[in-house]
């Protein structure tokens, strides 16, 4: 079942949802099984090093043909390899969609698109919308204040959308992200204006996501209300808003008044470590991905508001086409909710 909208058109997918860049968690088992299902499946690659990107890329499109796309932050504190060499890097492989986030893509959207492909670019205000249009983005990404991880708009999705949708027009498509995680979220989206929808926490909770177990029981475990909009885990990158579960950290912190950091409770606290054993401190920003030992309960959980609809762990390409079919009996209810004068 295919439900096509301009955003269809220009990425060449089938269906207009795009499984979130959620850092570590992407794998290309995940990416290439959203693009397989019709949807844009994403690699997150800004804290892998060349070797590692060129790698992902290449067993990605081993296991697709579909088009899928790859992220770029492009905020210094998190740089491994330098933004522009990492780019080249990634244009090298021949990518279908190189989607930016956290800072300008003015500088880099030229060189995209003489690399052949597609620019998407996320915003968190209709002022940034236009200014990523005028740079000649492709795709422009609406982040909401529901989101799951590293958050750049400090307003709801219902709100951002429409402002975005009327500052840019038909110049080109739009995506709504934070807070959807079902069908009837993604025809809210279309309806607000969005042409599609971008989910993580819903990806996290998949088969192919490369997360902890006991990460992916939280997820199925927690409501609407369990998230938190803090910077608290600022190791790793400062300053930084993000949407997280709570946890033993976070409870802690607050029952000790919310001190700054390097007063905070278990400041330099190890919680876990990596399969190659690096040390992970209590208010690290770092995933937790399945080699990590140790407390995995007090490291940053991302998760945006969504993850009350997030029950259970199922197959990327499964969610995909659950989504699809629950967005088209979404749409098809609205004629039967049209108001009754008299």
């Amino acid at each position: 079942m295919t439900l096509r909208t301009p955003l269809c058109e220009v990425l060449g997918i089938e269906s207009p949802i795009v499984q979130a860049p959620i850092g570590s968690a992407t794998t290309p088992e995940l990416a290439a099984a959203v693009s397989n299902a019709g949807g844009l499946g994403h690699l997150a690659v800004t804290w892998r090093d060349t070797a590692e990107t060129r790698a992902v890329i290449r067993d990605t499109r081993e296991l697709t043909d579909e088009p899928f796309a790859v992220n770029l932050v492009l905020d210094d504190a998190t740089t491994v390899v330098d933004t522009a060499a990492h780019l080249e890097t990634i244009l090298e492989t021949g990518v279908d969609v190189v989607s930016l986030s956290f800072g300008d893509a003015a500088p880099y959207v030229d060189r995209i698109h003489e690399a052949g492909a597609l620019v998407a670019q996320t915003v968190g205000s209709a002022e940034a919308a236009r200014t990523a249009v005028a740079a000649g983005v492709d795709v422009v990404v609406t982040q909401g204040l529901e989101a799951g991880g590293h958050v750049q708009s400090e307003v709801a999705t219902t709100a951002l959308v429409p402002r975005v949708a009327d500052a840019v027009g038909d110049d080109v498509p739009i995506v709504a992200a934070g807070g959807i995680a079902d069908g009837r979220g993604i025809a809210a989206a279309l309806v607000l204006g969005a042409d599609g929808a971008w989910l993580g926490t819903r990806f996290v909770a998949t088969e192919e996501a490369a997360v902890h177990d006991t990460y992916q029981r939280r997820l199925r475990e927690s409501d609407e209300t369990d998230t938190e909009y803090t910077t608290l885990f600022d190791k790793g990158w400062p300053g930084t808003p993000h949407r997280v579960l709570r946890n033993e950290t976070l409870e802690q912190w607050d029952g000790d008044g919310r001190p700054p950091a390097g007063e905070r409770p278990g400041e330099t606290d190890i919680v876990a470590t990596t399969g190659g054993g690096d040390r992970i401190e209590r208010y690290d920003e770092a995933l937790a991905t399945p080699d990590v030992d140790g407390d995995v309960e007090s490291m940053a959980l991302f998760a945006g508001q969504s993850v009350g609809l997030t029950e259970t762990v199922r197959p990327a390409g499964s969610v995909v086409a659950t989504l699809t079919a629950e967005t088209r009996d979404a749409i098809d209810a609205f004629p039967g909710r049209q108001r009754e004068d008299g």
